[in-house]
């Protein structure tokens, strides 16, 4: 996907390196809202897995977004006894707004998220974050509709998310199996500069990113999962849809008037340093070319359609210029929007302009070719005229990819360069409990990986995640969105302090 400016800025994917660091490789962060009762069990459970299975360092956020039980009070009680884990505060609600604040911050190159509720078997996850620490794909997703997959819930919830799923798919042309299971990852390196372009705060936020995502071209790496319903689960279902529909509106509009600058997610043919460095070869060229035929041979159908119907009352030369002109400007609208993918208005006139001076070309040769027929025969039968016009249209077709490419629709992409507005933690900054967001250029970002940590021993100490400064509250300026409707927003953050907690619970802190 292409538009006139901000060339693709992510650099190949690769393997993380192993070796041995001080930072986690995975950070799963679990979203919370009132959760007191089921937040302990699922973080012991996931805890106890990890330590299992998992081969490198994790770390487990407890992301609590406007909680108003005790749930704070368990998240700092389990801070304290668990060394991997680490909890967080929000004074907003939204799941959405919690994954982006917490996700933005972290210093873990993947990231995932989970439900409270567990309701994914656990034996996915290591599948789940596989190909993104290979460097296979960017995001990984459970899918509880795939066809190994085993699910246990009711006809009502059933219905909804295939429904719902139908519904991306005949709108967005999304081609993802679930967008709405409660269990994904991300890379780092995607998550910086897609978080940005993500509006949405609540349960959209998944599908939004999702959509874009793929738009942009990355791979998204679907799981079979294993997935029991939660009776007791506190969704409001109607609520849910209404927004998620508005969503889909609104992440559909603004990819039809090409608002989105996805381009600055493009990545590299393949990871091969043979393939980043080809200078000679057309870059989408085969791409473009199916494009290209399928436009055309739409255009061809429709320009015989309009020259029937104008060869019924005027002559050949005249029905042929009328269907020509009519069947250009659709032709050009069509091959800017889908072949060559530029979007919004800018030079839109422009590549009219040009459309029609190809189309000057291509009357030129079809005109010449009847005034041949003509002079061979006087009276030249429709069926025939008809053919000389199709081989005609087929050597101006030829012709007009090669305008197109090389003259119409130029890939500048080499000729300009963008920086990218990525999140980066600052260590060194004089707030060390506030990350900080700076301006980071393509060629920076394709620093080598630094070594994937390993698991370290269970006495060893680990460096905190977000120092807090108990006698302040953190401050953390969000990723401005496309519009920038919410760049300037900067949530407050209160700090869960260890030793909080609540004189009523006396449950045991274990």
């Amino acid at each position: 996907m292409r538009t006139d400016s901000s060339p693709g800025n992510l650099p190949a994917r690769e393997h993380l390196p192993a070796g041995s660091a001080g930072t986690p490789v995975l950070d799963v962060v679990i979203p919370v809202y009132n959760e007191e009762k089921d937040l302990q069990p699922c973080v012991v459970r996931l805890h106890e897995h990890l330590k299992r299975t998992f081969p490198y360092a994790f770390r487990i956020t407890v992301a609590d977004n406007a909680s108003t039980d005790t749930t704070p009070q368990v998240a700092a009680r389990l801070e304290s006894e668990i060394p991997e884990v680490r909890s967080f505060r929000l004074e907003q609600k939204g799941r959405g707004r919690a994954l982006r604040t917490v996700w933005s911050a972290s210093d873990a190159p993947i990231l995932a998220y989970m439900d409270v509720d567990l309701s994914t078997d656990l034996n996915a996850l290591l599948p789940l974050v596989a190909p993104l620490i290979s460097g296979h794909s960017d995001l990984a997703i459970g899918s509880r509709l795939a066809r190994s997959s085993r699910v246990v819930r009711g006809a009502k919830r059933e219905f909804i998310s295939r429904t719902y799923n139908l519904i991306l798919r005949g709108s967005l042309q999304a081609r993802f199996s679930d967008a709405q299971c409660g269990f994904k990852a991300i890379r780092r390196d995607v998550a910086q500069v897609l978080l940005p372009l993500i509006e949405d705060t609540g349960w959209f936020f998944d599908t939004e990113m999702l959509v874009l995502a793929e738009r942009a071209g990355l791979r998204i790496h679907e799981v079979p999962v294993d997935w029991v319903d939660d009776p007791n689960s506190t969704v409001h279902i109607v609520k849910t849809a209404t927004d998620d529909l508005k969503g889909v509106w609104r992440v559909g509009r603004a990819l039809a008037t090409g608002s989105l600058p996805l381009d600055r997610l493009a990545r590299p043919f393949g990871d091969d340093p043979r393939d980043r460095d080809l200078t000679d070869v057309p870059k989408g060229l085969a791409r473009q070319l199916v494009g290209f035929c399928v436009v055309g041979a739409l255009s061809t159908l429709f320009y015989l359609l309009l020259y029937s119907g104008f060869r019924s009352f005027s002559g050949s030369q005249i029905a042929n210029a009328l269907a020509l002109l009519v069947s250009a400007v659709a032709n050009t609208a069509a091959n800017r929007r889908l072949t060559f993918g530029v979007r919004g208005r800018g030079s839109a006139v422009r590549h009219q302009a040009q459309g029609l001076v190809v189309f000057g070309i291509g009357l030129a040769l079809t005109s010449g070719s009847l005034a041949a027929l003509n002079a061979a025969t006087s009276s030249p039968a429709h069926s025939t005229e008809l053919a000389v016009l199709i081989a005609a249209n087929l050597a101006a077709t030829v012709l007009r990819f090669l305008l197109f490419r090389a003259w119409v629709f130029p890939d500048r992409r080499d000729e300009t360069a963008a920086s990218t507005v990525v999140a980066s933690h600052n260590p060194a900054s004089h707030n060390p409990s506030s990350p900080t967001y700076g301006t980071t250029t393509a060629a920076h970002q394709q620093h080598p990986h630094t070594p994937l940590p390993q698991r370290p021993n269970a006495t060893a100490p680990q460096a905190p995640y977000i120092h807090y400064d108990h006698n302040q509250t953190n401050e953390f300026r969000a990723g401005e969105a496309a519009d920038r409707t919410w760049g300037d927003a900067t949530m407050q953050l209160q700090a869960v302090r260890p030793h909080d907690h609540d004189p009523r619970d006396t449950r045991d802190a274990r």
